[in-house]
């Protein structure tokens, strides 16, 4: 792949509540973490030039299964629950929550978490939560900070470099209103295993 290519076609797989329900596939694969709303939809939808291939929504925890997609044969994504979301009892947050550490602990094809921040807000508290998870099981994980687009442009940088403070590791900007971040991202995902 040409290393400013934009997009990739992608389809949508399957939908699976737990490991055991998750599609076979010796793809790389690459698991979506975030907040409800923080853009994890428009994130799919941007990188695959499709916006009606991952379902947006303006509900938090909308997204309640683990949706996969395969862009290209190329490597696949995994839209996980988002996290904080509160219009759930705690008995399906509990669930949720086991089956999610399941899959995140146990996925054999699984490179590479994704964590999504949103850059109009401070880092949350529920992202440092989620970040000291993935460090105390060490696992591989890189930071995407999503709808750059609301940035003020001499605010920009303050932003990415606040996250590399926080977060340290690889941060990529993103923005599902222009294209301008893509092709980064989508390098770093289709030469993944060439980077190891």
């Amino acid at each position: 792949m040409k290393s400013n290519a934009k997009f990739l076609n992608a389809n949508f797989l399957i939908s699976a509540e737990k490991l055991s329900q998750c599609p076979s596939y010796v793809l790389p694969e690459f698991a979506l973490l975030g907040r409800s709303n923080v853009g994890k939809s428009s994130f799919i939808n941007c990188l695959a030039n499709n916006k009606k291939l991952a379902k947006t929504s303006n509900t938090p925890g909308k997204t309640r299964l683990i949706n996969f997609f395969n862009f290209s044969d190329k490597f696949l994504l995994a839209d996980l629950p988002g996290y904080g979301f509160a219009k759930v009892s705690a008995e399906m947050q509990n669930k949720w929550q086991k089956y999610l550490e399941e899959y995140l602990l146990n996925r054999e094809n699984l490179k590479c978490l994704i964590q999504i921040i949103d850059g109009r807000h401070d880092i949350q508290k529920n992202d440092y939560q989620m970040r000291e998870w993935i460090m105390a099981y060490d696992l591989t994980v890189i930071t995407v900070i999503t709808k750059m687009d609301y940035v003020p442009k001499n605010k920009v940088l303050n932003c990415i470099n606040n996250v590399k403070k926080n977060f340290g590791g690889d941060i990529f900007p993103f923005s599902a209103v222009d294209n301008r971040y893509n092709a980064d991202i989508l390098q770093f995902l289709v030469n993944y295993n060439d980077n190891l």
